[in-house]
């Protein structure tokens, strides 16, 4: 089989790959999160053709305890892995890139004193901290949502509906672990990339509130350069001074535009004994969020950007107040029906807790981790065919410079290890596959085999394993780590190269049925395996 070699090409012209997501709690006026409220007539104007979201009415809970919250994500239909491995190389790169910068607390290149889209980055300062309020009332319910894949629109990222302002109104936005700022476009969009349906316009909303440059919430992030000086309102009734806000993705794309807080309405579901529930509409109010007016970057169609990153204002974070230190998420493999959707749970999901195979890994944080925003993991080692690779353990390190260490990410699609890693891994599953012929003309992904006629073929795989730090193994069944591609029958082994100076990252290829636990409260990773249509 031949390709031709403008594939090859892509990987060096395609520069422009994003991924960004973030939607958060509502702050009330005393603090930076959110209670939640029922609305009575619940009547979304969509912004699209078709809505996936449907809604649940839980009953109340009679305890205290803090309840889960389940989101359903579509599952990826199939696409081209050449272009998600295209796609992710620029991604690498731009996580790299980010890591240096908020390492030095200064963007790479100086940016340009009359574009306003660049600046430099702020650590927000610790007094700013959100204490996270009482909610109003407590649910024993799933929040539930739609997820679906980009893979049709040449992303390997995840699309998440949401309902924004008074009246909801209806916007698709990426989901991702990687970042921590929630943003959608905004009318007036002076520089806008394309995307599908109508941007959001603050002046429909009756719940759309500017943030002050003089709230202490404005020093959560990066104002643009030059910073220009925040002036107190001369009276009560004189209009006070937004807070203007400037994100960096290390490459091309950002988004610059005002710092401000918005009603989200999201899905609530309730499961009692196994049983669902109603389901009912709530409102997250005060989300604190980006109105972008300059946005630059390749988002395939969607409005914004909604985060589960670690830093204080992702979604994860200020959902915190509400369903506590803790969210999971279980894809379904790509295979499966399309009816069949992948799910978001936020809150501690006592089935899983009960897993039988539940195993836990340390997250690296704190000043062990250069930016506070990503999943950082300690990998010790590898195991292929059941021998553990004889891998230099200062591969793994993570420097102090922010060179190196290894994530976990949603927004990436294949996993990719430093290269004396790849090396070593990649050179032992081809001396331990002998059964099949080698393919040597496919591009980018490699090894790959003729498997044609070959029912069996997995069990003729060597097996694959992540060793960690801490003693703990992650094992993967063989479609986590090789991939079949139709109607050629040629299975090519889902793990690549990056060079020594960029991330290793753990993929949501890897990650499917497995259900993965972000604990950051005990500061933690859990991965079950588990027939993810099921949960």
């Amino acid at each position: 089989m031949k390709i031709s070699n403008f594939l090859f090409l892509l990987i060096f012209i395609t520069s422009v790959f994003r991924f960004h997501a973030h939607v958060t709690l509502n702050p009330n006026s005393s603090s930076l999160l959110t209670g939640i409220q029922i609305p009575h007539n619940f009547n979304p104007d969509s912004s699209s053709s078709s809505l996936d979201c449907d809604f649940t009415s839980p009953e109340n809970s009679q305890t205290l305890t803090k309840p889960s919250v389940k989101l359903h994500l579509k599952r990826r239909s199939p696409g081209s892995f050449i272009d998600s491995a295209v796609n992710d190389l620029t991604r690498i790169q731009t996580l790299h890139k980010r890591i240096l910068e908020k390492k030095t607390r200064n963007p790479l290149k100086k940016p340009n004193k009359t574009d306003h889209r660049h600046t430099k980055t702020i650590k927000p300062k610790q007094e700013v901290e959100a204490q996270p309020p009482q909610p109003a009332e407590t649910y024993a319910g799933k929040l539930m949502g739609t997820l679906k894949s980009g893979v049709t629109l040449g992303s390997g990222e995840y699309f998440m509906d949401v309902f924004i302002g008074t009246p909801p109104k209806h916007y698709s936005l990426i989901l991702d672990t990687g970042s921590d700022l929630n943003w959608i476009q905004c009318t007036p969009c002076y520089d806008c990339f394309e995307q599908t349906g109508p941007h959001y316009d603050p002046k429909q909303s009756s719940s759309y509130k500017t943030i002050s440059c003089n709230d202490r919430r404005c020093s959560l992030v990066t104002s643009p350069d030059p910073v220009k000086p925040c002036k107190k309102p001369e009276s009560e009734l004189s209009d006070t001074q937004s807070c203007p806000y400037f994100y960096w993705y290390g490459d091309s794309s950002n988004t610059t535009g005002d710092f401000a807080t918005e009603t989200f309405t999201v899905n609530l579901t309730t499961n009692v004994d196994g049983r669902k529930m109603r389901h009912q509409e709530v409102k997250v109010e005060n989300v604190m969020f980006g109105c972008g007016h300059w946005n630059r970057g390749l988002f395939h169609g969607a409005a914004g950007l909604l985060g589960l990153g670690r830093g204080p204002l992702s979604f994860a974070s200020q959902l915190q107040s509400l369903y506590d230190h803790s969210f999971s998420y279980c894809l379904v493999d790509r295979n499966s029906n399309s009816s069949v959707s992948s799910k978001l749970i936020f809150g501690e999901d006592k089935d899983l807790l009960k897993h039988p195979e539940l195993n836990f890994t340390s997250l690296i944080g704190g000043n062990e981790a250069p930016v506070d925003v990503f999943y950082y993991v300690h990998v010790k080692s590898v195991v292929v065919a059941g021998k553990v690779l004889d891998i230099p353990e200062k591969t793994w390190d993570l420097t102090a410079d922010g060179y190196g260490g290894t994530i976990i990410d949603s927004g990436t699609t294949l996993s990719y290890f430093a290269d004396p890693a790849y090396n070593i891994i990649k050179k032992s599953f081809m001396e331990n596959i002998k059964r099949f012929p080698l393919v040597d003309d496919f591009p980018i992904l490699e090894p790959c085999y003729n498997v044609s006629g070959i029912p069996d073929y997995k069990n003729d795989l060597p097996s694959f394993g992540i060793v960690f730090n801490d003693g703990a193994v992650w094992n993967f069944p063989v479609e986590n780590y090789f991939i079949k591609l139709e109607p050629e029958e040629i299975v090519c082994l889902a793990v690549l190269g990056t060079p020594r100076s960029a991330l290793s990252i753990i993929g949501n290829y890897q990650q499917q049925n497995f259900h993965i636990m972000y604990d950051t409260k005990k500061s933690r990773l859990g991965y079950a395996p588990t027939r993810c249509a099921d949960v």
